[in-house]
């Protein structure tokens, strides 16, 4: 029975694959215990954003595999580690280290959080940021944000880019928002259509952002590299704290039933560049 379920759930994805493109990457989240350590990392520890969570490393209590879905859960508790203090633990798992993507499409089916102080993301980072020759520091890497809720406003989700010429201390940045009712009760495909010209962002299937190449260099577009996705649940913060935290909403859980990653076979090159494969 377990072999024709998988057979089913692969069959499912390519028959859901856009036009032109294929399969190369995803999660289903069918076997159960720690998320996949050949597909995920963690980010550790107290990290951005003035964020009052840390966020644990291969701790099930915050992230898990359970029932098919994958559970990046809040809680309430003291923790103290690595010499940082903090009255909640989460979880930000991230492909950084064991895959990136340049262009495509990306897809996360998922079911948000809610309540005053809960702030989850499915974005992602320029590869860039992470290398030890040739570092770029943020925002000249560049940031796709997918997905961003704030559980004092809870019915609007929000997409963003960030880059060196327009970001969010700048007062620059570049996103748009729309409305979903309720996104803690049901899932929703939150998805991004990236290719070297421009980045679209939709939720179940209704684009509501769109940013073009404009074609005057890397502050501005700093996306013909490759990025690694973030999926992560924050709690209070510069944005997800602007309205303090309920403590009695904990445990909060953000939940993920599959990721999957398309592209076209070969990969577009960058706008103004030979193609070549990926």
């Amino acid at each position: 029975m377990r072999s024709v379920f998988l057979l089913l759930t692969f069959a499912a994805a390519a028959l859901a694959q856009p036009p032109g493109y294929k399969l190369v990457w995803s999660d289903e989240f069918d076997k159960p215990g720690l998320p996949d350590p050949v597909r995920w990392n963690y980010e550790y520890g107290m990290i951005r954003n003035n964020e009052a969570q840390f966020y644990t490393f291969a701790r099930p209590e915050n992230a898990r595999v359970e029932n098919g879905v994958l559970i990046i859960e809040a809680r309430r508790e003291n923790w103290s580690e690595a010499g940082r203090t903090a009255r909640y633990t989460s979880a930000s798992v991230t492909t950084e280290g064991r895959q990136y993507w340049r262009y495509g499409r990306i897809e996360v089916r998922a079911k948000l959080p809610t309540g005053r102080g809960t702030w989850p993301a499915i974005w992602m980072l320029g590869q860039n940021i992470g290398l030890k020759v040739g570092r770029v520091d943020w925002p000249r890497c560049g940031e796709i944000d997918i997905m961003e809720n704030v559980g004092f406003d809870p019915d609007t989700i929000h997409a963003n880019i960030h880059t060196e010429a327009y970001n969010h201390v700048k007062g620059t940045n570049k996103g748009n928002r729309i409305t979903v009712k309720d996104p803690w009760k049901d899932f929703h495909v939150y998805a991004l259509d990236w290719t070297p010209e421009q980045i679209v962002i939709s939720v179940d299937g209704k684009p509501y952002f769109t940013y073009q190449n404009e074609g005057t260099g890397e502050a501005v577009w700093p996306f013909d590299q490759p990025f690694y996705l973030i999926l992560n649940l924050a709690i209070g913060g510069s944005w997800g704290g602007q309205q303090g935290i309920d403590d009695s909403i904990f445990p909060q859980r953000f939940e993920i039933d599959y990721v999957r990653v398309y592209q076209r076979d070969p990969a577009p090159a960058p706008a103004g560049r030979p193609g070549r494969p990926m």
